[in-house]
């Protein structure tokens, strides 16, 4: 069950809120103060955090500065754009002005918490290779490797296939989304280049090319 922090002073509306999400089966945690709130957050980790800026002694603005790694909606009186922009500009993932519809605020939860349920981006590894898909950085020995967007996605194929034999066509296939201006002849010059970088940092061949049918990483 997903648990939600909802930081608001406002019983009535706080007692709305718990309400409203009780019926749509999540679990509610409720702070009715800025130092409530962060005390909470010491000793756990919800979901997502409902957060109301006029708070008795921290404020919400002063709140979200002191949360990382969870969503945060802002709940706020406040109408001005300028007010909107550098609450988002600060960490909040939403802002809806009050009063708002609890459909909508539904809705917007759902959003947010889908995000943070899909997993994350794959890091692919072998031997002294690694590549970050979320950051597109590539390692050998731990050091970065500097590669275009061509090699990048051929040595993407090769990791997430490691040490399996990869056709040439099944390679120009692949990456043909990313790279379509890739052909069977420029292929074996993006794969020299991509083989002397490694080379250079890792001071070895990593990628074999086996004759008459493609290439494969080896750790030999």
């Amino acid at each position: 069950m997903k648990q939600i922090l909802i930081i608001d002073d406002d019983i009535q509306i706080g007692n709305m809120l718990e309400e409203v999400l009780a019926r749509e089966n999540y679990h509610t945690l409720r702070a009715y103060s800025g130092t409530e709130a962060l005390l909470l957050l010491s000793n756990t980790q919800p979901d997502l955090i409902l957060l109301d800026l006029m708070l008795p002694g921290l404020s919400g603005e002063e709140v979200l500065q002191k949360i990382s790694h969870i969503p945060v909606i802002v709940l706020s009186a406040k109408v001005a754009i300028e007010d909107k922009v550098n609450l988002l500009m600060g960490g909040a993932v939403d802002y809806m002005t009050k009063p708002f519809s609890t459909k909508e605020l539904l809705a917007r939860i759902n959003v947010q918490l889908r995000k943070t349920s899909e997993p994350l981006a794959p890091h692919y590894s072998y031997g002294a290779l690694s590549l970050d898909v979320s950051s597109h950085e590539i390692t050998v020995n731990a050091i970065p490797v500097s590669l275009t967007k061509t090699e990048y996605a051929i040595l993407k194929l090769l990791l997430m296939h490691a040490g399996q034999v990869i056709a040439k066509s099944v390679i120009l296939d692949r990456i043909s989304v990313d790279t379509p201006d890739c052909t069977e002849r420029s292929l074996k010059q993006h794969i020299s280049n991509l083989r002397k970088k490694l080379y250079e940092i890792g001071g070895k061949d990593y990628i074999e090319a086996v004759w008459g049918i493609g290439f494969r990483l080896t750790m030999d």
